[in-house]
């Protein structure tokens, strides 16, 4: 689609200039005086910002014991703080941040590598090398996101850099042409695409930065500039050749950021840069369904629906939610963005790394505010919805959410969890999917299902025979069958088989059929035919549970309760969380409950 478009664009391109630089003074003074405040005072906490150094070391951390965090959060850290150093000066326009802004810039420019060690190969998945080869720069996640950094920095203070130095415009220039633009068009890093392969959200999150650093005015060649244009494009239709017409992301409503908005922000400089040219596309059904997949899959303030390696708090919506949902003229998403942006905790994306994302928050932030979601316009009503592409299933009342996760154990970041439910009672977790913890080398090598969070038996699943259990194995050969589903304004069921799934055969059939009553309770009933025994199913909560065994009931805190008709024994195990990643999610232990079938089927009915 954006291939064949993109041949009936003729160059020269158009500057990319959608934002106000530090020169526009009547833009950065009509701001909101508290938001404007807010940004001084951040930029203030950084001034004499002490720019770590990135030691050798510190990059042969992750290949010397697979610690991602010693070097990434170094680099992280010097860019937000040049984010916040410039967006104060933007504001408040007397020099005061400039020597810590310079400082910022060099720094970055005198790193060895401006991508992470666990990237630091050319092949996809092959091992890491332990060094950065600066001669043959790596390009990728956070190399392409440096380039359209500064990139946004020399585009925003352009005048008053050119007054200390032309140099330093000049240095930007020479470093985005040696570690973005020459690997971007020599070199083929699998994230591009090649028509055949598997892509995933790296494959828009680096075409956006790669377009944002040659297109805010940093790259002057137009036959290089003509170049990128259209190996992005080609880029675009590999990255969407990997979604149904639904747009369902099945790495999840944390991904969605770094891929359904990445591609908003691509296709917002491919319009840019061509006179509006690409605007019909944002008429486009599957690119409006990628867009409203977000709001969706949200269940209540910080939560979403989650499977693979999204967690359920899966961040709040911000300016370009927003702006996406303007753009496909999708008015409920846009109330629903303007909401979440409201209820932020962070609505002004301190720790974020991209600085256009922040200056697109900073030009939006006043009419996102002023939007009165339920004041003005009814309630934004959730429709019940199965996402095909994905075989995602999504049911909810006024009470009750339910989702199950039919498809398969190949999707990005996967964790092998095919037919695994969450349940969500009055907005709050009953029955959860753990999530991910920190990443580290094991995370995305050979040995990732060993990690317990990843395996099927610490989700909403059965697991067969005595220890070590028979769990799901991993792949595109282990999904669901024999799926149907019913999307009714009284009732909404899935049925799924997920025997297959399983490596043996003498697990013969598994059949889980999933029932939302509306207004009245949940139905999980599970049907096992086979020879291998016993059939253990895994009950995750969030809230502790108690067993009340005379009632046949289980007590899920002080939100709900699950009976269980079938259950020959109960087992509650504890499960401590220390990881910090989860504890973004889950403040406190979780917990575990081993429910041993009678015979040959399970029901749980929830209330």
């Amino acid at each position: 689609m954006f291939t064949e478009w993109a041949k009936q664009i003729q160059a020269p391109f158009s500057r990319f200039s959608p934002l106000a630089p530090r020169s526009d003074r009547a833009a950065w003074e009509q701001l909101d005086e508290h938001l404007r405040q807010q940004l001084i005072t951040n930029g203030e906490a950084c001034l004499g910002f002490p720019y770590p150094v990135l030691t050798a070391t510190d990059f042969m951390t992750f290949s010397r014991t697979g610690d991602r965090d010693t070097y990434q959060e170094k680099l992280f850290a010097k860019r937000m703080a040049l984010n916040h150093l410039v967006l104060a000066e933007c504001v408040e326009n007397q020099g005061r941040f400039l020597d810590d802004i310079l400082n910022g810039i060099y720094s970055i420019c005198g790193e060895a590598a401006w991508y992470l060690p666990a990237h630091n190969s050319y092949l996809r998945d092959t091992p890491q090398l332990p060094l950065p080869d600066v001669t043959r720069p790596v390009l990728e996640l956070f190399s392409a996101e440096t380039g359209a950094i500064l990139a946004t920095v020399d585009y925003v203070l352009h005048d008053v850099l050119e007054q200390i130095s032309p140099f330093i415009s000049t240095m930007i220039q020479d470093h985005l042409e040696r570690r973005i633009f020459t690997p971007y068009l020599t070199e083929h890093f699998w994230w591009m695409g090649d028509g055949h392969s598997p892509m995933n959200n790296w494959t828009i999150w680096c075409t956006q930065n790669v377009l944002l650093a040659s297109f805010l005015g940093s790259c002057p060649d137009p036959e290089r500039k003509a170049a990128i244009f259209q190996k992005a494009c080609q880029s675009v239709d590999y990255f969407l050749a990997e979604y149904g017409e639904d747009g369902c992301c099945d790495e999840g409503a944390q991904y969605y950021r770094h891929a359904g908005l990445c591609l908003f922000g691509t296709m917002e400089i491919l319009n840019g840069i061509t006179g509006n040219a690409f605007l019909p596309l944002f008429e486009n059904s599957k690119i409006r369904n990628i867009a409203a997949y977000i709001m969706n899959v949200h269940v209540d303030g910080p939560y979403y629906i989650n499977f693979s390696d999204c967690s359920p708090i899966a961040g709040r919506c911000n300016a370009r939610e927003f702006l996406f949902g303007k753009r496909v003229k999708h008015d409920s998403l846009t109330r629903f963005a303007a909401a979440d942006y409201q209820a932020s905790e962070d609505p002004l994306l301190t720790r974020e790394h991209n600085l256009f994302y922040r200056l697109q928050t900073v030009f939006a932030h006043k009419e996102m505010m002023a939007v009165e979601s339920h004041k003005e316009n009814p309630p934004i009503e959730y429709a019940d919805i199965y996402y095909d592409s994905v075989g995602l299933f999504l049911a909810r009342d006024h009470h009750y959410c339910l989702a199950v996760k039919a498809g398969d154990n190949d999707d990005s970041h996967n964790h092998n969890d095919t037919g695994s439910f969450t349940i969500y009672k009055n907005g709050r977790p009953l029955f959860i999917d753990v999530g991910v913890e920190t990443y580290t080398k094991k995370t995305f090598s050979p040995d990732r299902y060993e990690i317990w969070t990843m395996q099927s038996q610490y989700h909403n699943l059965p697991s067969f025979g005595e220890e070590p259990r028979i769990m799901q194995m991993n792949g595109p050969d282990c999904h669901a069958t024999a799926v149907t589903c019913q999307l009714g304004d009284d009732c909404s069921h899935i049925t799924l088989n997920i025997a297959g799934a399983y490596p043996d055969n003498g697990i013969q059939s598994y059949l889980r059929y999933a029932q939302l009553e509306k207004g009245r309770r949940i139905v999980i009933e599970d049907t096992y035919h086979g020879n291998v025994s016993p059939v253990t199913l895994s009950l995750m909560t969030c809230e502790a549970p108690r067993w009340e065994p005379e009632t046949s009931t289980l007590f899920i805190g002080d939100l709900g309760l699950c009976q269980l008709e079938g259950a020959a024994a109960v087992t509650i195990e504890q499960i401590p969380i220390r990881d910090a990643r989860l504890e973004t999610a889950w403040p406190h232990d979780i917990y575990r409950t081993l429910v041993e079938f009678e015979m040959g089927v399970l029901k749980l009915i929830i209330c």
